[in-house]
């Protein structure tokens, strides 16, 4: 009886990794709201074979979000959401991240968005309101249709954080430091001390 359910759960243990949900820890999106991310533009995707590094979060230009998620073997894909929009006219002008520099940008428009290739990188690009969402890797790693699954099915994180507003970033006022002169911290001790 051990023998025929041991092969059963073996199997179900290995689909319960498959497809890991992508989700964010409180702290996650607590650090991510503190390097100036806006909230709405956090987001999760589900990438087979791959798990999110939590540790890679963080923010993209002004107010987006990036992260990488990486596969046992070592492989990384990135998401990227940020303001700004996407079109046909920009694909092919439009540099592929972390692809040789000289590389053409080759591009395919589908339902979902834009599948572009360049220097041995490739990514999927989709406009969702305001933003867009890319997620980019390597050829030869995730394949075109897990970056399109993946792009699609791109979810963003609810969540408010620690509901704690960050302090604003201010000098400290030390007490020790006199109001003028040259400014040298007052070390007077006193009597005995």
């Amino acid at each position: 009886m051990i023998r025929r359910a041991l092969p059963i759960l073996l199997g179900l243990a290995v689909l319960s990794g498959c497809g890991t949900e992508g989700t964010l820890s409180q702290a996650a999106l607590d650090q991510a709201r503190a390097q100036g991310v806006a909230p709405d533009l956090i987001y999760v995707v589900d990438l087979p074979g791959y798990e999110l590094a939590e540790q890679s979060i963080g923010g993209v230009g002004d107010e987006g979000f990036g992260a990488f998620y990486v596969s046992p073997e070592g492989g990384q894909v990135e998401l990227r959401i940020d303001r700004g929009t996407f079109s046909d006219a920009l694909c092919a002008d439009t540099p592929v991240k972390d692809a040789e520099p000289t590389a053409a940008v080759r591009c395919e428009r589908d339902e979902v968005g834009w599948y572009r290739v360049a220097g041995g990188r490739h990514e999927y690009t989709a406009v969702s309101g305001d933003h867009y969402i890319r997620l980019n890797g390597r050829v030869g790693g995730a394949d075109r249709a897990a970056l399109k699954a993946a792009v699609a099915g791109a979810r963003p994180v609810t969540g408010e954080g620690s509901g704690t507003p960050m302090p604003p970033r201010t000098p400290v006022q030390r007490g020790d430091l006199p109001t003028n002169g040259d400014g040298a911290p007052n070390n007077d001790v006193g009597a005995g001390g």
